[in-house]
């Protein structure tokens, strides 16, 4: 995937301006920056969220332009994000949810009953590869979620669907540290599986446990600066005060 010149508005109010960077497979790219810098706005663009125009610049899957896809239509070409802040939704259970999913991927028209027998076990066993009991599937989606566990949740549909592009936003967010290093293993195991991953931090503390390929930071809506993992060590021991001087 790649981003071309992107300069995006909401409203009257521009907040990025200007974006170039490229996630290639079996790649992890780190965007990091301080809040408020752009990030889960370049996350809520590249997935088509409502509100978030697009006036100058492009953004290319495969080589072709998304801009004119829907949100679902970018879902089916392969593009997920999982959440910063998942919403929790009354009334529909997880496995409920899942096998809608899946069965929607699979091309069938009843979105309810699974379409392939190995369904049910598929969404035990996954859940269970996050961190979360088998039983979770019953519950409502994120209601009564911890924060780690809404977190957890987004990974799980992750694995579940099998995208092509991941966009994490704040993956790390309300986790402990045996947290932190599951989501690493994660991101690890996506790689090298040759998927595409989009890795939205303010912290570097994932970057522990997981080294990023390229590393670019954005504040005030501008690439500030591009890097390896080196970039990420030393927002860790410096922050981003270096960038009132360091910008490029």
């Amino acid at each position: 995937m790649e981003v071309r010149n992107l300069t995006v508005k909401i409203e009257e109010k521009v907040v990025l301006r200007d974006i170039n960077l490229s996630v290639r497979d079996g790649k992890v790219h780190a965007v990091m920056g301080p809040n408020g810098s752009g990030k889960s706005s370049l996350a809520y663009t590249i997935i088509g969220r409502p509100g978030y125009e697009v006036i100058e610049g492009d953004i290319l899957l495969n080589g072709k332009s998304i801009l004119e896809m829907s949100i679902d239509e970018r879902s089916r070409a392969g593009i997920l994000l999982a959440f910063q802040e998942p919403p929790a939704v009354k009334g529909l259970r997880v496995a409920v949810l899942a096998t809608a999913a899946l069965n929607k991927r699979l091309g069938a028209s009843d979105l309810t009953k699974p379409a392939d027998p190995s369904i049910p076990n598929k969404i035990y066993s996954l859940l269970e590869r996050v961190g979360l009991p088998s039983d979770y599937a019953y519950r409502e989606v994120n209601v009564g979620f911890s924060g780690g566990e809404k977190k957890r949740h987004e990974l799980f549909h992750v694995l579940l669907l099998d995208p092509k592009v991941i966009i994490l936003d704040e993956p790390d967010s309300g986790l402990d540290v045996d947290g932190v290093r599951m989501v690493a293993d994660i991101i690890k195991e996506l790689r090298d599986k040759g998927k595409a991953i989009l890795l939205i931090t303010h912290y570097a503390r994932l970057m522990r446990f997981v080294k990023p390929d390229e590393v670019t930071i954005l504040y005030d809506g501008k690439v500030a600066a591009r890097g390896g993992p080196e970039l990420a060590e030393r927002v860790e021991a410096e922050g981003y005060s270096f960038l009132n001087g360091d910008r490029h």
